[in-house]
């Protein structure tokens, strides 16, 4: 039978096998309490325990330490005393004689997470990639707000004066009706004839009403686009510059970061805004050639039909490379340079200009 004798040193408790051991199939088990050696056959061949002052910033240090993958003091410690020992962070979940939580290390333990979980928030509020998310989601959801009040406003507006033209002068109403006060006075900074039959007061607060929020939501929107330039062109400068700053931001957002983004294929990228689409492929419907990001580009969007799939793919190549320079600290793309590419796109354009023949 192997006898362990017990010591205390720098803090630490531990237990040392007197019988040498020898061998290469031990392992160093531990969590954030204590660090065992075992043997192949689940001897504990030495171990160590926290033992010092704990508190729960304490706790919490050690738990970011290990969700890090990084070691424990201990189990540093047993490393260097047996070097053929293989670390093992979760061979303590199934050692059938790993000590349960007390009371006191449960409670610290609760707190520490908490802890954690405010360092995390924190954290958070620095990454340039949550950030981006967050101006991208409010920009998509402020533009479809737009969208419906501009429409409703217009439509509104329109119902109440019909001699008015809704195409000619549909950036002016919203402007008009909240300048105004009453349907009558706008219809003059229109220049068109006076209502037939003029709203109630209450019905033309509530006109007036739509067409300031809509000009509130479109002045959230410029901010919110402003914002997005700024940050994407410093973020992400080369890929800024062949895609525009809102599109670049709109693809590290759907790749889900920079650093994926910078990993990502080039047909990952080419087809990325592409969801409902990639969802019909696999239905069985043909599969698709861009995504709305690349599709947004004029190379793209304004080319025959027939050639935008090899622009589109031609340009997720490059938006590849330039996102990998962007991540990895390459030197950024040029104006020339960027030029360069956009005329080679145009040159692909004149390759084909006709569609291809059906066979």
């Amino acid at each position: 039978m192997c006898v362990f004798s017990r010591c205390l040193h720098d803090g630490f408790s531990h237990t040392v096998q007197v019988k040498p051991h020898t061998g290469s199939n031990m392992r160093v088990i531990y969590d954030w309490r204590l660090s065992k050696v075992i043997d192949a056959d689940l001897n504990v061949v030495d171990e160590l325990l926290w033992t010092s002052s704990r508190s729960s910033k304490s706790v919490a240090s050690r738990m970011e330490d290990l969700q890090k993958g990084r070691l424990s003091p201990e189990a540093r410690i047993l490393c260097s005393r047996f070097p053929d020992a293989i670390p093992d962070a979760v061979g303590h979940l199934t050692h059938a004689d790993w000590p349960d939580l007390t009371v006191e290390e449960q409670q610290l333990l609760e707190s520490a997470a908490h802890i954690l979980a405010k360092r995390g928030v924190a954290e958070a509020s620095g990454s340039i990639d949550r950030r981006l998310d967050m101006l991208v989601s409010s920009q998509s959801e402020l533009r479809s707000a737009w969208t419906t009040l501009e429409a409703r406003c217009i439509e509104w507006v329109g119902l109440l004066l019909p001699s008015l033209d809704l195409d000619k002068d549909r950036e002016r109403i919203p402007q008009a009706v909240s300048d105004s006060t009453d349907l009558r006075d706008a219809s003059g900074r229109l220049g068109t004839s006076p209502p037939p039959h003029p709203p109630s007061e209450v019905e033309w607060k509530a006109i007036q009403d739509i067409g300031q929020r809509c000009l509130d939501v479109a002045n959230s929107l410029t901010s919110s686009e402003e914002a997005i330039r700024t940050i994407a062109s410093e973020y992400l400068p080369s890929l800024s510059k062949l895609v525009g700053p809102l599109g670049a931001a709109k693809l590290c957002v759907l790749a889900g970061g920079r650093e994926r983004l910078a990993r990502m294929p080039s047909g990952s990228i080419q087809v990325l805004g592409a969801h409902a689409a990639m969802a019909a492929h696999r239905r069985g419907a043909p599969p698709p050639k861009h995504g709305s990001v690349i599709f947004s580009m004029p190379q793209v969007s304004r080319s025959p039909r027939w050639v935008r799939g090899k622009i589109a793919r031609f340009l997720a190549g490059k938006a590849s490379i330039a996102s990998r320079l962007d991540h990895f600290d390459g030197e950024p793309w040029t104006e020339s340079e960027i030029a360069e590419i956009h005329q080679l796109s145009e040159g692909i354009k004149q390759k084909f200009p006709s569609p291809p023949k059906r066979k």
